[in-house]
């Protein structure tokens, strides 16, 4: 009973903040069911536009064309996109002096870059086959595949200028411009054809231990270096494995 009569007691007094409380009380509640609102709106507008995608949303019946068309046209899209950035990784792939400028693109151990090649895997996975119809759900699937695939190429690219060679230590360093140097004679067609040989011998040695060349990239280097180095001139590829990815 005591309690009771403090509790009233303590009413009796402060019966005044029952207002400002009841109405903390009603913002709260009226701020949960207008976020429910916002994100229920988000989605149907999300579901709308896919469904506008796809030719069957509500309204008038689209032709038949339409339909197999509006798929077709957004599948499209994604791909382009997903070759652009591949494209772009190519830059760095296969050119050995961009490499060797930002050799972190190449390198597996780097996080950024290991997130980037791992959205490259899931995208190429996801990628439809030539002619494939894809259903709205695969649809949303790879174009969130190809999204990701963009934003970690740009992170690990910015993230690659920003550190360039940073990683090597000096006398790395001064190797690494020794064989850029190097692939300016290398690839020169004014030098003489054993001038470029040594060059691209020198490059070689030079990258070893320190940056991995992909067998594309030795084509393309090989390209550049001569019309037709003498027969053997060629460097074997290097046996050493690229470092894998962080998973």
């Amino acid at each position: 009973m005591a309690q009771v009569e403090e509790l009233l007691n303590f009413a009796g007094h402060y019966w005044w903040l029952a207002f400002p409380l009841f109405g903390m009380a009603m913002g709260a509640v009226n701020a949960r069911a207008k976020h429910r609102e916002v994100t229920a709106r988000r989605r149907h507008k999300e579901q709308l536009e896919l469904l506008q995608a796809q030719g069957i949303a509500s309204g008038a019946p689209a032709p038949a064309s339409a339909a197999i068309a509006a798929p077709v046209d957004a599948r499209e899209r994604l791909t382009s996109a997903h070759d652009a950035v591949t494209h772009r990784w190519l830059e760095y792939e296969l050119d050995a002096t961009t490499l060797i400028t930002y050799p972190a693109m190449s390198d597996g151990r780097q996080p950024l870059t290991a997130a980037f090649l791992r959205a490259k895997k899931v995208a190429d996975n996801l990628r439809p086959a030539e002619g494939e119809a894809l259903t709205p759900e695969r649809l949303t699937e790879y174009r969130e595949a190809v999204t990701d695939y963009e934003v970690a190429f740009d992170v690990a690219e910015r993230e690659a200028r920003r550190v360039k060679d940073a990683a090597f230590t000096a006398d790395e360093r001064k190797r690494l411009d020794t064989a850029k140097q190097l692939l300016t004679v290398a690839t020169d067609q004014a030098a003489t054809p054993n001038e470029r040989q040594l060059a691209y011998k020198r490059v070689r040695e030079e990258l070893d231990g320190l940056i991995w060349l992909s067998d594309e990239a030795v084509d393309e280097l090989e390209k550049k270096v001569a019309l037709e180095l003498p027969r053997g001139a060629a460097q074997p590829r290097s046996s050493t494995a690229p470092p894998e990815p962080a998973v």
